[in-house]
């Protein structure tokens, strides 16, 4: 196994704790600081926000550097704010460290995701990109429980202190296992941001950032889901977390072989329909406590597995601008997190039971599918004929060359 995306795989690990661990934990986070639920939920969104400003402002500013010394800055930054949030005092300092904390996380993804696919052997770069993000999906399966009991039963601010510990972790993997790969001299930050100048590119963006609002839409308030409408026992939300963890990491898989064995916007149109099916059920559901468990595990990998197909249609769809779309993306994903958390909160603010941000995520994910599609006929099947052509072109010019010797 290539050592190098062990180490991305840790930097996954770190990462999707200190992100999903929060939904987990987010009532102990307000009992500690005396602010109710909807205003602690607060601490997801700037996460969100600072994966949002982080991923293009940092991937910008370090375009000029190796990615091995951009992903060792990265995850020092992760250690650093993690661990002040971790001891801050009051609601001020912690929603700022939280903030911060949140900025490296886009970049990390975005540079990873291309050193992931460099590393890759031919025709397997989605599960190369997988195997990074095989880190969030143990995080989900063992990290957060691990993180949500200790949050439960002894202090949040544990939970986070471990969690700052496994950024500087990461960085000592990265340092030791990741081979040195050379900066590309020739990067242009403003060729890499116009990128963005592209409808193709903003379409991608819209995928991402209100179809996996579905995902976040659901897991937001999972904890509160299954103990006021499932009936489950507080105790038992991290047995729950455990099985979205296990649904995560089959589903990480299955995205990255769904994503090599057809186009990626396919395998992402499928992913985001099937999404928008597992809310479905969990909606009407939700009040049958011995669902809460299979619907889990089932609803987390269906969820999951579109990390992946969603990477490898930016990279695909940015030749020369690589990084900084990838980048992009992971911010478009966290956008998706705070809207997905923003518009899940509606129906409980206006006094409607758990189960209704579900009902928010089932539209977020439908019209994921519907974006997907209009881009998969718009440009990603052109796209792929163009490249056929190109090659078959390219075949015949070199039988030409032969016949002439």
């Amino acid at each position: 196994m290539n050592k190098g995306l062990v180490a991305l795989a840790f930097g996954g690990l770190a990462i999707g704790m200190t992100e999903f661990t929060m939904m987990g934990i987010l009532p102990d986070i307000a009992k500690d600081i005396n602010i109710d639920i909807p205003s602690a939920s607060n601490l997801i969104g700037l996460y969100a926000l600072g994966v949002v400003v982080g991923a293009p402002t940092l991937v910008a500013a370090t375009s000029k550097y190796s990615p091995k010394a951009v992903l060792l800055f990265l995850m020092l930054l992760f250690f650093v704010f993690n661990g002040i949030f971790t001891i801050a005092p009051n609601e001020w300092s912690l929603f700022t460290s939280r903030f911060v904390a949140g900025l490296p996380h886009g970049a990390f993804f975005g540079i990873g995701s291309v050193v992931a696919a460099k590393l890759a052997k031919p025709g397997k770069e989605a599960q190369a990109i997988s195997m990074m993000f095989t880190g969030m999906t143990i995080a989900n399966l063992a990290g957060v429980p691990l993180g949500t009991y200790i949050g439960h039963h002894y202090s949040w601010r544990i939970t986070y202190a471990i969690i700052s510990a496994l950024g500087l972790l990461t960085f000592l993997t990265i340092y030791f296992w990741m081979p040195k790969i050379s900066a590309n001299k020739n990067n242009n930050v403003i060729h890499q941001i116009s990128y963005f100048k592209r409808w193709d590119a903003w379409l991608i963006v819209a995928v991402i950032a209100i179809g996996t609002g579905g995902l976040f839409a659901w897991i937001s308030y999972i904890s509160k889901l299954v103990t006021t409408v499932s009936g489950l026992h507080p105790n038992e939300v991290s047995t729950v977390m455990i099985l979205v963890g296990c649904g995560m990491f089959v589903g990480n898989i299955i995205g990255g072989k769904l994503a090599d064995s057809m186009l990626p916007t396919k395998a992402a149109i499928i992913c985001f329909s099937a999404m928008a099916i597992c809310l479905v059920v969990v909606f009407f559901t939700a009040h049958i406590n011995e669902l809460a468990y299979p619907m889990a595990f089932i609803t987390g990998m269906v969820a999951f597995s579109i990390g992946s197909p969603l990477q490898l249609m930016l990279i695909n769809n940015a030749q020369g601008s690589e990084t900084f779309a990838a980048a992009g993306g992971q911010a478009a994903f966290n956008i998706g997190n705070s809207l997905g958390a923003y518009f899940g909160a509606i129906p409980i603010a206006y006094g409607y039971a758990y189960n209704y941000p579900s009902a928010i995520g089932i539209l977020m994910a439908s019209i994921g599918a519907i974006l997907a599609y209009i881009f998969l006929i718009k440009y990603a099947i052109p796209n792929q004929k163009k490249k056929k052509a190109a090659q078959i072109k390219e075949m015949e010019s070199s039988v030409n060359i032969f016949a002439d010797l």
